[in-house]
């Protein structure tokens, strides 16, 4: 891998991908923030958060970062990587569903062929959870919640760009939100209530 570059000195590629996240147009309901990207990973990194909010509630949450390494990496087979993490609650019948794994990586693959993003060395996990209450705390709402951690190789070049990996990665989002790809009704999937970090 090569070494760190110095700022300021961006790669041709790298600022090009930079500048379609900065100028990408979200989902009103998708509020982004950016972040300090992680360090020592990759040359060049770029990081976002986002917060899906209906009706003044945080139903879901997530993370992408971009990683960019000029002289390619084996691992991704490719120069970039995306990354990223999405969670929100879900109701507990959903969460003992045993095909909602499936589900829920079938979200991010769909909408990056939906998009026709092109990609490679997926990988990812899904994982859901449910806490039940006991004792004095009995009478609490059972919490479930759904994960998604994944990464891939967005292929990208002079006629590829990282805009339709953004808008993939945006109807990740919805989807994990309960919300359909366009407009606000939310299908019952998730319960209502913040996302947790």
């Amino acid at each position: 891998m090569s070494q760190p570059q110095p700022i300021g000195i961006l790669p041709l590629p790298f600022a090009a991908a930079v500048h379609d996240l900065s100028a990408f147009e979200w989902d009103p309901r998708v509020q982004i923030r950016e972040l300090e990207p992680p360090a020592n990973i990759a040359p060049y990194s770029a990081a976002i958060e986002a917060d899906m909010v209906v009706g003044g509630e945080d139903i879901a949450s997530g993370r992408l970062i971009l990683l960019h390494d000029p002289a390619g990496n084996d691992a991704w087979g490719g120069g970039f990587r995306c990354v990223t993490f999405a969670q929100a609650d879900v109701s507990p019948e959903t969460c003992h569903d045993e095909m909602m794994a499936d589900v829920g990586w079938s979200w991010l693959i769909e909408a990056l062929k939906t998009h026709d993003a092109r990609f490679a060395s997926e990988s990812g996990t899904v994982t859901t959870t449910a806490s039940t209450h006991f004792g004095t705390k009995q009478d609490q709402e059972q919490l479930a919640q759904i994960e998604i951690r994944a990464s891939w190789t967005p292929l990208l070049d002079e006629h590829a760009s990282l805009t339709v990996h953004l808008a993939a990665w945006q109807d990740l989002l919805r989807a994990i939100a309960g919300l359909p790809r366009e407009d606000d009704v939310v299908i019952p999937l998730a319960t209502r209530g913040a996302a947790r970090r």
